[in-house]
């Protein structure tokens, strides 16, 4: 899916809208017609940094829903729903990173060795459960790919040699990511 560089300042205007909607209970800005890219459905995660730290990152695997209302609905859940976070709080919001990635559809692979730390995101899924990590995940943290396995198993609530089971899927994917700081418009 290409994004433009100007799809890509729409969405992050987008996720930064609706929480902003939620915290001061107004309607959402009313919705402009997104065309192309931003209207097919797509899987993508709002990741949400306060001073570089992490403050909130959740998303949808699946594309079930145009990508401009996915970005949406995950900006809220991530500044509110994280549970491993408190809700963002209006100041917080002036402060705020948003980081926005578009996931590719997954593609299943029998052999770990072709995931490519890095470029790659993962999901692991044991059917009941399933754990997903973000490309950026793995990099930030200087795993190597068993690393990045275990995590991601354990990510799913799972025992972290999970991935070595034959009843468990891995799936790998790759993500469009770009954030608010890399897309600020150029002063001159």
């Amino acid at each position: 899916m290409e994004l433009s560089e100007e799809d890509k300042r729409k969405l992050l205007r987008i996720a930064r809208n609706s929480i902003e909607s939620a915290l001061t209970g107004a309607p959402p800005k009313p919705e402009e017609s997104y065309g192309g890219a931003m209207s097919e459905p797509c899987g993508a995660f709002v990741t949400i940094r306060l001073h570089n730290d992490l403050r909130g990152c959740i998303g949808y695997i699946e594309a079930r829903i145009p990508l401009f209302k996915t970005i949406e609905e995950v900006a809220q859940k991530a500044a509110f729903e994280d549970p491993r976070f408190p809700p963002l709080s209006a100041d917080e919001l002036q402060e705020v990173e948003i980081e926005i990635s578009v996931l590719t559809p997954l593609r299943k692979i029998s052999d770990v060795n072709q995931i490519e730390v890095g470029k790659h995101g993962l999901v692991v899924d044991a059917g009941y459960t399933r754990g997903l990590l973000l490309p950026q995940v793995a990099t930030e943290y200087g795993w190597n790919r068993e690393q990045f396995l275990s995590h991601t198993a354990r990510k799913a609530g799972l025992p972290p040699d999970a991935w070595k089971h034959k009843d468990v899927d891995l799936y790998v994917f790759t993500s469009n990511v770009f954030s608010e700081s890399e897309l600020q418009p150029s002063h001159h």
